[in-house]
């Protein structure tokens, strides 16, 4: 099915680019067909995916990508408590070559998608005015741009827009990651980043932690936090593709004080374990590539559970195989030491203080080990300060009441000859989705829920409490009338805006008899 969808611009979806000094195109034809509808584009967040590299043949396959990818990062992870807040689209123009660019050139596609060289990394756009025109195009119906490129290996960008490959194993990490920094606006939890920000960080342990509510241990002495012990006395990019001739190797200095550490490397173009052989002091380390990645790129953590010796170390990458030269890269290289148990809390689900790393080498910290993805990028699911942030961000630009009905309902009161017949006017609300009125997620009824209340002229009515079909008596007509609904969410501790009770007014002027 293919449908257009054109809107104007509301104030509850702002754009989330400017078109200040742009060329905008005048008429950009495409087609928009919906993949995942929860309710009208002027009361939900709309996220839609741009096709690039997709020629007129390959239609079929961005639909299907498209919808894969947002079935990935809202089926039971990620987005899933969220969904009925959302809405997933897919628009659609024919480019004229198929694939993504690489080595710095575009190839004749919509967006113009392309990698600076052949590594798997960065995927840049070359035609910001195109997506920028379509999306204006659609008005209140996009509010996030994703522009998906046809390649199936690891790629993406955030910023302005968010820009992702089709890639099996990829797609829905560096999706899901990125709209984390687009929708909620929080920086990353990763070391050897620069943008440390929103509620998933902390760059002054003095001042209140963003995520104070959500402690583990919460009754910690505020005035002397405790800093989970860890440190990172090496990381890489090398970016670098691996040869049989030189192994790429790294020198680093351990105080020898941890009794635990990490090495964590990320690689592309290598499938096989035998194809690479990866050495820490002499001592080679067993590693297993994840099955069926073929030659995408995947992150790889060896976890030691024994001390470094206080001195100088070698990390040491050697490619095996010489059929892989031209493909088999080292991407990224990491070491860090930690504290035992009792100085650092590596078990999922504890809320604490942890520390990150910046590519500067200064510390900031975060509020779990690796329970976020957006530390983690292979982690399906936020923290719980993400998840809050989150459904605040959301809510900004979603009301609780999709719809109000003004309608004439029979009523029967008494009974046999005394019986009466009578119209009464009602009210009845149509609720975004949630708590008990969610259809796909039975499990989340128990953690949410709606409380209602109803007022004629600012007076509160009785026995109108969690109504969601008011009954107006004729002595009652005209007033107005106001219903008042109070969101709550197991995921959702601190609303410092207000944002969880919305109110809607609606006048009514006319008995049934007079319509």
């Amino acid at each position: 099915m293919c449908v257009w969808f054109i809107s104007s611009d509301s104030e509850l979806h702002q754009r989330r680019f400017s078109t200040d000094n742009i060329r905008i195109p005048t008429s950009i034809p495409f087609e928009v067909h919906p993949l995942i509808i929860s309710g009208s584009a002027e009361n939900r967040v709309d996220l839609v995916f741009f096709a690039d590299g997709y020629v007129e043949a390959e239609r079929q396959k961005f639909l299907d990508d498209s919808l894969r990818l947002a079935e990935d990062i809202s089926g039971n992870q990620t987005f899933y408590t969220v969904k009925p807040l959302m809405n997933f689209w897919a628009a659609f123009a024919p480019s004229n070559e198929s694939g993504i660019g690489s080595g710095g050139k575009p190839k004749d596609t919509v967006l113009g998608l392309y990698r600076d060289g052949t590594e798997l990394r960065a995927v840049y756009y070359s035609k910001p005015e195109v997506v920028k025109a379509m999306c204006s195009q659609l008005g209140a119906q996009c509010d996030y741009p994703i522009l998906l490129g046809n390649d199936p290996y690891y790629g993406g960008l955030g910023g302005e827009f968010t820009v992702i490959t089709a890639s099996l194993a990829n797609g829905p990490l560096v999706l899901r990651h990125e709209l984390g920094h687009s929708i909620i606006e929080v920086g990353e939890e990763y070391d050897g980043g620069f943008a440390y920000f929103g509620a998933n960080a902390a760059n002054d342990l003095s001042a209140p932690l963003p995520w104070a509510h959500w402690l583990s241990d919460p009754h910690a002495d505020p005035r002397s936090p405790r800093v989970e012990r860890s440190v990172m006395p090496m990381q890489a990019y090398p970016w670098t593709m691996l040869n049989t001739t030189t192994a790429w190797s790294v020198q680093f200095t351990s105080s020898g004080s941890y009794p635990r550490h990490l090495v964590r490397f990320s690689l592309s173009g290598i499938p096989e374990a035998t194809d690479l052989k990866i050495e820490l002091d002499g001592r080679v380390l067993r590693w297993t590539p994840k099955p069926g990645i073929g030659l995408d790129r995947w992150h790889y953590d060896i976890h030691q559970n024994f001390s470094l010796t206080g001195g100088v170390h070698e990390l040491k990458f050697t490619l095996l195989n010489g059929g892989r030269e031209g493909t088999a890269q080292l991407c990224s290289a990491e070491l860090l030491e930690f504290g035992d148990e009792s100085e650092f809390h590596s078990n999922a689900g504890y809320y604490g203080i942890f520390p990150t790393f910046s590519d500067k080498n200064t510390t900031s910290y975060r509020p779990t080990n690796e329970d976020c993805l957006m530390r983690i990028v292979t982690t399906p699911n936020f923290c719980k300060a993400c998840l809050e942030a989150l459904w605040l961000s959301l809510l900004r630009r979603v009301n609780f009441i999709d719809d109000i009905k003004e309608t004439c309902a029979q009523r029967i009161y008494g009974g046999g000859r005394e019986s009466q017949h009578v119209s009464v006017k009602t009210l009845a609300v149509q609720f975004v989705p949630l708590a008990d009125f969610r259809q796909d997620a039975l499990e989340l009824r128990q953690k949410e829920s709606y409380t209602i209340l109803w007022y004629r002229n600012n007076q509160i009515l009785d026995n109108s409490s969690n109504k969601t079909v008011l009954e107006i008596s004729n002595d009652q007509i005209p007033g107005n009338f106001t219903i008042s609904v109070k969101f709550a969410s197991e995921e959702i501790r601190v609303d410092k805006e207000g944002l969880l009770e919305r109110k809607r007014t609606y006048e009514v002027t006319k008995r049934c008899d007079e319509d």
